[in-house]
């Protein structure tokens, strides 16, 4: 994570924690017009998988950090807070979370480009918390890379194992009956004939 961030996860943590809740982690996006800086909340570890955030959670969490915000000020740019369950797809900020998520399959996007690359996808196959590095499997190659390194990361759910992936259709594809001759109008809907 980058100072930004980082400063504000640290100032914010106690504040969620008080809420029986735990920071995963910050993202603070720039952008023209103004900012959005995004909390990550989980419940803390040793209740899950039986408990698991809800939107009352998040809105506990936002009324909160709101007023420690407008107290403390570290933001001084306008900006849109949200408060956001990690997902399936869980964003990865720390050492730790590498650690918990070792077997798992992950896009990453590295501040420094590293053997010519920047984004990632692969395995993560350990952590050395010596070194403070993660080594992924990229292209059937191990590729390691430093915590400090990587700017992004999510877990990329196995989605047929959730049971959401897609089904490929069987059979012949439908035809398209003629469409493909019509020309597209830019009628109102009013005014287009309609078929009763």
């Amino acid at each position: 994570m980058s100072d930004k961030p980082t400063e504000i996860a640290n100032l914010l943590a106690p504040t969620v924690q008080s809420l029986g809740l735990e920071l995963l982690g910050v993202e603070y996006l720039t952008a023209p017009g103004g900012a959005t800086l995004r909390l990550y909340i989980d419940v803390p570890l040793a209740e899950q998988p039986a408990r698991v955030v809800n939107i009352d959670d998040c809105e506990r969490v936002s009324r909160e950090v709101s007023a420690q915000l407008d107290v403390e000020d570290p933001i001084t740019a306008n900006y849109t807070l949200e408060v956001s369950s990690p997902g399936v797809d869980r964003p990865l900020f720390t050492f730790e979370h590498f650690e918990r998520a070792v077997g798992e399959s992950a896009k990453v996007t590295l501040k420094l480009p590293q053997d010519g690359r920047r984004r990632l996808q692969g395995e993560i196959l350990g952590v050395d918390a010596e070194q403070n590095t993660v080594t992924f499997k990229v292209d059937n190659s191990p590729f390691t890379a430093d915590v400090e390194n990587i700017e992004k990361a999510r877990i990329m759910p196995d989605w047929a194992a959730l049971g959401l992936a897609p089904t490929k259709p069987t059979g012949p594809a439908p035809k398209q009956g003629g469409k493909a001759n019509k020309k597209p109008s830019n009628e109102p809907a009013a005014k287009k004939p309609r078929a009763e």
